[in-house]
This record gives structure tokens, sequence and C-alpha cells, in this order.
């Protein structure tokens, strides 16, 4: 095990090993992120029990995580972002799938515990240059005082206790509206035992006057919220088949599981303008 220590956010600062439970069960009580390295991974963790993130040794840009397979199916609303949001850093798995498979857009970075940003050359996360930008920042800050407008907008913020309450407000999630451009895509990753998900999911139906669907995660208990500012979710089947039979040729995603779960959830909401019909091959 290793444990962040209290260092600024330099590459250099290297953590040091934590080898009994005892001192696991400390960092947690203590709020502080560790380390777990085993025989092929490396994973952050914020308690003894949930793996907030997790990275393979040999393949540190793939997504070996099911929800962030899910949330990039932002793809297929948005398949060549220019700008691109997120709220959460973690161990970069979003971070550098996007940075890798998506060389034209840019990538802001909001992550709020220094710690945790201090890691992020154990995870291999790129340095900052002209694409890639990553911010010790609130995610609602982040959001209400953005300048820019995103295409896609990614909120996976977390701390050992779940969702923060200023990540699932109703100012939030009108600010995440107001941050996009026409045609921008939310997605947000829910705790799917959250006793207060409905409430959340309400709240994104208001700011985003009901463009919303949520759909489960791929090998997860999460639920992965997408929300629009414009009508993005109601393209046709024909357009949506197209880009994942497209996408699966450029980009390493399990997106036609999230796409027949995209459709499912539509058609159960009887959402406007829905294609109807779409099978995915």
């Amino acid at each position: 095990m290793l444990l962040a220590e209290n260092l600024p956010p330099t590459a250099h600062h290297v953590t040091r090993l934590v080898d009994n439970l005892a001192q696991m069960a400390d960092l947690s009580l203590k709020d502080r992120p560790f380390l777990r390295r085993q025989r092929h991974s490396l994973a952050l963790h914020f308690d003894l029990f949930a793996v907030q993130s997790e990275m393979l040794l040999d393949a540190p840009d793939d997504l070996i995580v099911g929800y962030t397979q899910t949330m990039m199916g932002f793809l297929l609303f948005q398949p060549a972002p220019s700008s691109i949001g997120m709220i959460g850093l973690g161990g970069g798995s979003l971070t550098k799938f996007c940075y890798r498979h998506l060389p034209l857009a840019a990538i802001s970075v909001a992550e709020i515990d220094v710690e945790v940003i201090a890691l992020r050359d154990e995870f291999c996360i790129p340095p900052d240059d002209e694409r890639l930008k990553v911010q010790c920042v609130d995610g609602a800050d982040f959001v209400s005082q953005t300048v820019d407008r995103f295409d896609v907008l990614l909120v996976d913020g977390f701390d050992k206790n779940g969702q923060p309450p200023q990540l699932c407000s109703q100012q939030f999630y009108d600010d995440c509206y107001r941050a996009l451009a026409p045609g921008g895509i939310l997605v947000v990753n829910l705790l799917a035992d959250e006793e207060e998900i409905g409430l959340y999911v309400d709240r994104l139906y208001t700011a985003f006057d009901d463009a919303v669907i949520v759909i489960d995660a791929l090998d997860s208990m999460n639920k992965i919220a997408f929300a629009c500012r414009g009508n993005a979710l109601a393209m046709d089947g024909k357009t949506l088949r197209g880009y994942v039979n497209a996408l699966r040729d450029d980009i390493p995603l399990v997106l036609d599981l999230t796409a027949k779960s995209l459709l499912s959830a539509r058609r159960a909401r009887s959402f406007p303008a829905l294609f109807q019909s779409c099978d995915i091959a």
C-alpha cells in the first residue's frame, strides 16, 4: 500500500509504504488518499473498501472500470468535441483516455484535493500543456466561474462520503447547463445506492428541461446520467448506429452496449423525437 504525503502537487514527491490494515484504517479516518499496488494494477482509495480509480500498469491509458466506459458514451452525441471539462481527476482514467484518443480536444480538469493531484505521475497523467490543464479547485466553482463553454462536461467528483452536496445541488446543475455550448453534453456519475439519487435526477430534469437519460453503468453499481443543452439526445437511430460503427474502428470502447442501454431507457421514457427502432449491430 502507498500513501500520498501532505505535499504540493509536484511530480517528484514519492509516496511511502503502508504495510498494515491499521495504517489503512487510520488514513481512511483522516481522509487521506492512498494507493494499492497489485501485480498488474494500481488503484486509488479514499477508504478501505471502495476503489476510486484503477490503472493497468502495462496499459495506463486503458479504461478498465466499467462506469468510465459508459461515461465515454458522450461520443455517440459529440464524436469530435473541441472542449472537454472534467470534475474529479482521481487516477486520471477519463483524462488520459480523452487526451490520447481525442487529440483535437482541449481538456480542463477540476480536482479539489491537492493530494490527489500530487499522485498524477503515479498514474501516468500527462503534464499540463496547451491541451490539458488540471486545476486545484472545487468543481462547483469551476462551472459557475467558467468563461469558456464546453462541448462535453464530465462530472465524476467524489470523496469518502460519496457525492459532495455542492456537486449535486440545483444551482450546480443549472451552472452545468450554462457552461455547455449549444448541443453540449453533460455526463454525471451517480451512486446507485445514494438515498437521494432520485432528487439529483429530478434536479437534472429541471436544469435541462427533461433532456436527460439515466442508464446503468457497465459492470458497476453506478448510474450514469446524460443530459444535453439542445436536442442531441433525440438523434435518429441511423445516425447513432453510424457513430457506433465508426467509433468501433478508432477507439477501444464498448459503445454498442451503452447505445443499447440508452435506446432502452429512452423508449421507456417516451423521449420526444426518439429514434424508434435501431438495433446496434
